[in-house]
């Protein structure tokens, strides 16, 4: 029973990280720094959100009676279209 804490613990703190992740990258996304940086955000978003997704997918996989938490994913919308 202790491993099963340690490895939901592991996956929630993942889970957690990449969250953040993908929120500051969005938040520098919004502040306008210009075209070349937006685009190297642009890829550390799309990195963050493959992330987020896959840290959610595996505590899913450990805790399958919680669902993910995917109301909190943010959703990237490219500058320009």
């Amino acid at each position: 029973m202790e491993l099963l804490d340690m490895e939901l613990a592991r996956a929630r703190q993942r889970l957690n990280r990449a969250e953040r992740s993908l929120e500051r990258a969005n938040e520098m996304l919004d502040e306008g720094c210009g075209v070349g940086i937006n685009i190297a955000l642009c890829s550390r978003i799309r990195a963050a959100q493959r992330r987020v997704t896959e840290a959610r997918l595996r505590l899913t996989k450990i805790e399958p009676g919680q669902p993910g938490r995917t109301d909190q994913l943010t959703r990237f919308e490219p500058i320009g279209r």
